[in-house]
Order: C-alpha cells, then structure tokens, then sequence
C-alpha cells in the first residue's frame, strides 16, 4: 500500500519516541498464561533457495527480477534468490528463536516449492523441507502458525490463465491447501490460508508496485504495461474471499475433526483517523474503514460487501450467491492481523463515474499522512489499542492473532535499533490494556525475527537480528529490540542495554 502509506502532506509528530515507553515496564508474567508470543517471517522473504530443490518461479521472483535492488544490500538478497536463507539455516535459526524464549513462530509456505507447476505433481524435496522445519520447531518447544499464501503465486499460473483474475484459482489453491493439510496438519494447529489479501490487491492490482505488478494509467504508479486498476482490484478479491472459504470447507469437512486445527484468514490493517473533526473528515475515515478492512471483513463476518462500497463502486463489484454469502459467515476461527501504523485520511470527493475510477478513488478519501510513513516518525501504541476495540465492536470480538507488528530502521543499524524497541514496548504496553477491557486477542508476533527481503523497502528492515549482507555465511546478530525481547519473554522487566546472546 505504498500509495495509500506515503506521505503526501509533511507533518511534525509532536511527540517523542521513548519518553513513555520507558515507564511502567512490562514482561511476559503480565499476560494470561495460554497467550502466545512469537515472531514471523514469510518463505520469499526468508528461504532463499529460489532455484533449489524443484522450487519454480513464483510472481514474485518476476516482479523482484524486473525492479532494481534498493539500500546496501545484494540484489541477490534483496530480490529473495538468497534472502536470509532460511532454507539452509533454518535448524540455526529454530535456536535463536528458541534463546529468545519464542512460543511460537509464525511462517509461510512457498507455493511453488511445494507444487512447482501450480497444480498437479507434489514435490517431494519441498514437503521434506516444510517437514524438517516443523518438526525442529516442535522438537525445540516452538509452536508452528502456517501461513499457506503469502504472495508468492507459482509464475506459471499467472502465464497459463492470470493467476488470481480467474475464478480456476479457487480450485487449485484447494488443491494446494489439500496438501498442505495432508502433509503437515497432523503437526501444524494454527493455520492461516491468506496473508493479507487487502494489501496484495491494492499492491498488485492497482498501485503496481508489487507482484503481480498490474495496474494501468491514470491509476497506478508501476509501469502498467498490464491490468486494469478500474476492475481488476475487485475480481481479485472476490476470488481471494472464495479460494478462502472453499479452503476452510475442505479443511472441516475432511481434516479438522482428526487434526484439531484451527483455521483463519489475515489482513493488514491501519487505525484510520479522519484528519480534522470536520463532518467530511470522519465520513471519509468512515469509508477507508470499509474499504481497506471492511472489504474483506464484512464478508467474513456478515456475508456481504460493505453497504458503502456497493454504493461508491456500482456495477464492478461481484455478488456473492446466497451459498457463498453463508460459506463465508462460518469460515473463521481466528482473525489474523498485521497492524503497523496509525493513517490520517480526509474527505476526497471524485466526479467521474464509477467506471472511470479505481480503487483508491471509488473510497473519495485520501490518505495524507500516516505516522509510520518512514523510519524515525513515532507510532503511538494507543493506535493498536483502538483497532481491538474496534473489531471487538464491529464484528463480535472474534479472536484475534496479531501476525505482525514491528518498526522499520536501516539495515546498516547493527545493534542499537532503540527506536524498535520503544514501539514494541509501548504496542504490548497497550495490548494488555486491551486485553483487560475484553479483546479476545490471542497472540502477538513481531514482525520480523531478523532482516528479510522487504517489498516496498529502500534499505530498511525490521529484524530483531541483524543479518550480515556482506558475509558469506550470513551471520545473525542480536539487536538490543532481540535482547529486550528475550527479557520481556523470560519475565525481566527493564531495557537491559548491555547483556548479550552467545555469539552466533
């Protein structure tokens, strides 16, 4: 959501970063015992390995390919090839995790390792990686949260029928989830089909500055060589709602009684403040609501698009039948969210007809500034605070895994990344105080273990470990946010600036 999240208007926060994070400290022992704390990578951004093994292309090794690297790192890391290589030290990793007193770790599985032709023949090599990696977390007590899509679509179904534009993606990423239920369920609990499809439509199918990198002009700031910002946004995700759904229908019918999983969906989600207290203001903000998380929320939750977005976007936006519409309503365990970020809109009116619009102007708001828009703005950990209270007021206080929360910095930030640890201190300050007002949030995990490939990044990572670019090896590092992480976990309370892991 780059262009939702730049800054379009500058802005001085007045506040400064630390001065409450410091105050009142708070450990693990504060939290219900059954609450579970991790951390999260996702299988492009983290493996490496691109061409190992089987694994074919995915649309996002075609997307990183075509855009040059960014920052100081190789391309080759930065574009995922290598990344962190996850895919060879992932038994040095699960030790990390393990020292820094995770519960559980939260990753995805790559599509295209798994089934390299998009469809049909399974890879043997992938299932035996997806198996190692679950089995050394369970043997090292870490509980395993599997993302099963996170972007990463096999190449050649996007050649052979445009990927997630056609409705024949519903049955093959079934086909897909079907075996990674087989092959995985009877060890993996927690499973989430989609990771935050809301971002990737607006990403990829408007804005196209992320795989599958479609858009066309006015609209998008990619090359728009391909696609149709006007239409394209709301195919996708009605397809991405239905692959969804028709996912969970298999999983219950044939596997979760025996497994005893659960199974959810994630979105990516901002606190949306209107940027005056004008009438137009929080109408807007009203309606960014409904686009960016009611789009897919109501859905989930009441069986239909929202009544604003039907409204504002005529004819392009597909109707559910009354069997999809009820398929959805019963298709959530769990909530997934990755929160970053508070976002200012104002009231953005357009006169063209819906037909001339895209996404962005079919909501008539328009995002001015966002307090995490780049690294060094202050993120208030209230922000986080009012996105439970909302989803605990608008859709039943469902429960609640926060997928991701983390704070970007530059990568060549070794160890004293305090800023990082200021925002994870005051965003679980505020978390239990939303857990002692009642929100059935279940889980945190931060965003991320160490420094991966970002997306939209220009040098900057969100890793509690550095990540060594230049060493062949790839050494990882304890930053201080990994250091008062363990701390926090391990019930300690304080910013501790000087202890140390064991060198790895």
């Amino acid at each position: 959501m780059m262009r939702l999240l730049r800054v379009v208007a500058p802005l001085l926060v007045a506040a400064a970063v630390g001065s409450a994070a410091t105050s009142g400290e708070i450990s693990r022992d504060d939290f219900p015992r059954s609450f579970v704390f991790g951390a999260s990578t996702s299988a492009y951004q983290w493996e490496g390995a691109a061409a190992e093994d089987g694994r074919t292309p995915s649309v996002w090794d075609t997307f990183a390919h075509a855009h040059s690297g960014s920052g100081t790192q190789r391309d080759d890391h930065v574009r995922g090839d290598v990344a962190a290589d996850g895919y060879h030290k992932y038994k040095e990793d699960i030790k990390l995790m393990k020292e820094t007193g995770l519960d559980a770790y939260r990753f995805s599985i790559s599509w295209p390792r798994v089934i390299p032709n998009g469809r049909g023949e399974v890879n043997p090599k992938g299932v035996e990686y997806y198996n190692n990696l679950i089995n050394e977390l369970l043997n090292h007590g870490i509980q395993p949260h599997v993302t099963i899509f996170q972007y990463d679509l096999p190449q050649i179904l996007e050649d052979v029928y445009d990927g997630w534009l056609s409705p024949q993606i519903i049955d093959d990423f079934t086909a897909y989830a079907d075996v990674c239920f087989r092959e995985f369920g009877d060890r993996v609990t927690y499973w989430t089909t989609l990771n935050e499809p809301n971002a990737l439509v607006s990403l990829g199918y408007d804005a196209g500055i992320g795989p599958p990198g479609r858009c066309s002009k006015p609209f998008g700031l990619g090359d728009c060589s391909r696609g149709n910002s006007v239409n394209e946004p709301y195919i996708v995700s009605h397809n991405f709602l239905l692959a969804h759904s028709s996912a969970v229908s298999l999983y219950r019918r044939k596997y979760q009684t025996k497994q005893n999983g659960l199974i959810g969906m994630n979105i990516f989600i901002n606190n949306i403040v209107p940027f005056t207290n004008s009438t137009e203001d929080i109408a807007a903000a009203k309606r960014a609501q409904a686009f960016f998380t009611g789009w897919f929320l109501d859905p989930l939750y009441y069986g239909d698009y929202p009544l604003v977005m039907k409204e504002n976007t005529g004819s392009k936006l597909p109707v559910f039948s009354r069997n999809q519409s009820e398929q959805l309503i019963n298709s959530m365990d769990f909530l997934g969210i990755n929160y970053y970020t508070i976002l200012y809109v104002k009231n953005h009116p357009h006169d063209a007809p819906s037909d001339k619009r895209d996404f962005m102007a079919d909501m008539s708001a328009k995002s001015i500034f966002t307090s995490n828009s780049t690294t060094g703005f202050y993120v208030p950990g209230y922000g986080l605070q009012q996105v439970l209270e909302h989803l605990k007021q608008s859709y039943g206080n469902p429960p609640i895994y926060i997928h991701e929360n983390g704070y970007p910095m530059h990568q060549e930030v070794v160890f004293d990344d305090g800023p990082r640890l200021e925002f994870l201190s005051e965003h679980l300050r505020s978390l239990l105080i939303s857990l002692r007002n009642g929100s059935n949030t279940r889980g945190y995990f931060v965003w991320s273990l160490m420094d991966l490939y970002e997306l939209l990044s220009l040098g900057d990572t969100y890793g509690l470990y550095y990540v060594d670019f230049a060493d062949k090896d790839l050494k990882r590092y304890p930053r201080r946010s990994a250091i008062w992480y363990a701390d926090f976990l391990k019930g300690r309370k304080g910013l501790r600036r000087t202890e140390r892991f064991s060198d790895h």
